[in-house]
Protein backbone atom coordinates (compact mmCIF):
# COMPACT_ATOMS: atom_id res chain seq x y z
CA UNK A 1 0.00 0.00 0.00
CA UNK A 2 1.36 3.39 -0.94
CA UNK A 3 2.12 6.03 1.68
CA UNK A 4 0.99 9.64 1.38
CA UNK A 5 2.05 12.48 3.65
CA UNK A 6 -0.10 15.61 3.68
CA UNK A 7 0.97 18.97 5.07
CA UNK A 8 -1.54 20.79 7.26
CA UNK A 9 -1.05 24.55 7.07
CA UNK A 10 -1.92 25.83 3.61
CA UNK A 11 -2.92 22.37 2.37
CA UNK A 12 -5.55 21.02 4.77
CA UNK A 13 -6.35 24.28 6.54
CA UNK A 14 -6.21 27.98 5.74
CA UNK A 15 -3.25 29.14 7.81
CA UNK A 16 -2.69 32.30 5.74
CA UNK A 17 -6.12 33.77 6.55
CA UNK A 18 -5.73 33.01 10.26
CA UNK A 19 -2.21 34.48 10.27
CA UNK A 20 -3.40 37.73 8.65
CA UNK A 21 -6.37 37.95 11.01
CA UNK A 22 -4.10 37.39 14.02
CA UNK A 23 -1.63 39.99 12.74
CA UNK A 24 -4.42 42.57 12.40
CA UNK A 25 -5.89 41.76 15.82
CA UNK A 26 -2.52 41.74 17.61
CA UNK A 27 -0.19 44.19 15.83
CA UNK A 28 2.00 44.32 18.93
CA UNK A 29 2.88 40.61 18.61
CA UNK A 30 5.94 39.98 16.47
CA UNK A 31 4.90 36.45 15.47
CA UNK A 32 1.11 36.25 14.91
CA UNK A 33 1.31 32.45 14.77
CA UNK A 34 2.29 32.49 18.46
CA UNK A 35 -1.24 33.45 19.59
CA UNK A 36 -2.81 30.64 21.59
CA UNK A 37 -5.73 29.05 19.75
CA UNK A 38 -4.70 29.99 16.22
CA UNK A 39 -4.00 26.42 15.07
CA UNK A 40 -7.06 24.87 16.71
CA UNK A 41 -9.40 27.28 14.93
CA UNK A 42 -8.09 26.99 11.36
CA UNK A 43 -10.69 26.67 8.60
CA UNK A 44 -10.38 23.65 6.29
CA UNK A 45 -9.29 24.31 2.70
CA UNK A 46 -12.24 23.63 0.33
CA UNK A 47 -12.34 19.98 -0.64
CA UNK A 48 -9.57 18.92 1.75
CA UNK A 49 -11.58 16.85 4.21
CA UNK A 50 -13.42 14.85 1.54
CA UNK A 51 -10.23 14.35 -0.48
CA UNK A 52 -8.27 13.05 2.50
CA UNK A 53 -11.09 10.75 3.52
CA UNK A 54 -11.13 9.33 -0.01
CA UNK A 55 -7.35 8.87 0.00
CA UNK A 56 -7.54 7.12 3.37
CA UNK A 57 -9.56 4.33 1.73
CA UNK A 58 -6.88 3.76 -0.94
CA UNK A 59 -3.52 4.44 0.71
CA UNK A 60 -1.69 4.78 3.98
CA UNK A 61 -2.23 8.48 4.77
CA UNK A 62 -0.43 10.61 7.35
CA UNK A 63 -0.60 14.28 8.17
CA UNK A 64 2.94 15.60 8.23
CA UNK A 65 3.06 19.09 9.66
CA UNK A 66 5.85 21.27 10.95
CA UNK A 67 4.92 22.64 14.36
CA UNK A 68 5.32 26.32 15.09
CA UNK A 69 8.37 26.65 17.30
CA UNK A 70 7.03 30.15 18.14
CA UNK A 71 3.92 28.57 19.65
CA UNK A 72 4.33 25.46 21.80
CA UNK A 73 0.52 25.14 21.86
CA UNK A 74 0.64 24.33 18.13
CA UNK A 75 1.54 20.73 19.00
CA UNK A 76 -1.67 20.06 20.89
CA UNK A 77 -3.84 22.38 18.80
CA UNK A 78 -2.93 20.57 15.58
CA UNK A 79 -3.84 17.27 17.26
CA UNK A 80 -7.21 18.70 18.36
CA UNK A 81 -7.85 20.02 14.83
CA UNK A 82 -7.31 16.58 13.30
CA UNK A 83 -9.80 14.92 15.64
CA UNK A 84 -12.39 17.67 15.15
CA UNK A 85 -12.21 17.51 11.35
CA UNK A 86 -11.55 13.78 10.86
CA UNK A 87 -11.77 11.33 13.75
CA UNK A 88 -9.88 10.08 16.78
CA UNK A 89 -8.17 7.15 15.00
CA UNK A 90 -6.63 9.55 12.44
CA UNK A 91 -4.91 11.47 15.26
CA UNK A 92 -2.54 8.51 15.45
CA UNK A 93 -1.45 9.40 11.89
CA UNK A 94 -0.41 12.94 12.80
CA UNK A 95 3.34 13.49 12.58
CA UNK A 96 4.81 16.80 13.72
CA UNK A 97 8.27 17.25 12.29
CA UNK A 98 10.37 20.13 10.95
CA UNK A 99 12.44 17.78 8.75
CA UNK A 100 10.06 16.25 6.22
CA UNK A 101 12.83 14.53 4.27
CA UNK A 102 13.39 12.13 7.16
CA UNK A 103 10.16 10.28 6.47
CA UNK A 104 9.85 7.60 3.81
CA UNK A 105 6.87 7.48 1.53
CA UNK A 106 5.55 7.69 -1.99
CA UNK A 107 3.98 11.16 -2.00
CA UNK A 108 4.26 14.39 -0.04
CA UNK A 109 1.53 16.97 -0.62
CA UNK A 110 2.88 20.34 0.51
CA UNK A 111 2.35 23.99 -0.35
CA UNK A 112 6.10 24.68 -0.18
CA UNK A 113 8.79 23.04 -2.28
CA UNK A 114 11.58 23.83 0.18
CA UNK A 115 12.15 24.99 3.72
CA UNK A 116 11.40 21.87 5.73
CA UNK A 117 13.17 19.24 3.63
CA UNK A 118 10.44 18.88 1.01
CA UNK A 119 13.02 19.13 -1.78
CA UNK A 120 14.90 16.16 -0.29
CA UNK A 121 11.84 13.95 0.25
CA UNK A 122 12.58 10.60 -1.43
CA UNK A 123 9.12 10.20 -2.95
CA UNK A 124 7.19 12.53 -5.24
CA UNK A 125 6.46 16.05 -4.08
CA UNK A 126 3.00 17.27 -5.07
CA UNK A 127 3.24 21.05 -4.83
CA UNK A 128 -0.21 22.08 -3.62
CA UNK A 129 -1.31 25.48 -4.92
CA UNK A 130 0.99 25.28 -7.96
CA UNK A 131 -0.22 25.60 -11.56
CA UNK A 132 -0.21 21.81 -11.89
CA UNK A 133 -1.91 21.15 -8.52
CA UNK A 134 -3.95 24.30 -7.75
CA UNK A 135 -6.54 22.60 -5.53
CA UNK A 136 -7.79 19.34 -4.07
CA UNK A 137 -9.73 18.19 -7.17
CA UNK A 138 -6.49 18.38 -9.18
CA UNK A 139 -4.53 16.49 -6.52
CA UNK A 140 -7.09 13.72 -6.08
CA UNK A 141 -7.53 13.28 -9.84
CA UNK A 142 -3.76 12.85 -10.18
CA UNK A 143 -3.47 10.45 -7.25
CA UNK A 144 -6.39 8.29 -8.42
CA UNK A 145 -4.22 7.43 -11.43
CA UNK A 146 -1.02 6.92 -9.43
CA UNK A 147 -2.22 4.89 -6.46
CA UNK A 148 -2.10 1.15 -6.94
CA UNK A 149 -5.38 -0.60 -6.06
Amino acid sequence: MQRIYIDMDGVLCDFKAAYLESKAAHPEIEFPQSVVGIFKSLTPIPGAINAVNELRTKAEVYILSAPSTRNPHSYSEKRIWVEEHFDYPFTKNLILCCHKHLLRGDFLIDDFGTGKGQDRFEGELIHFGSDRFPDWPAVTAYLRNKISP
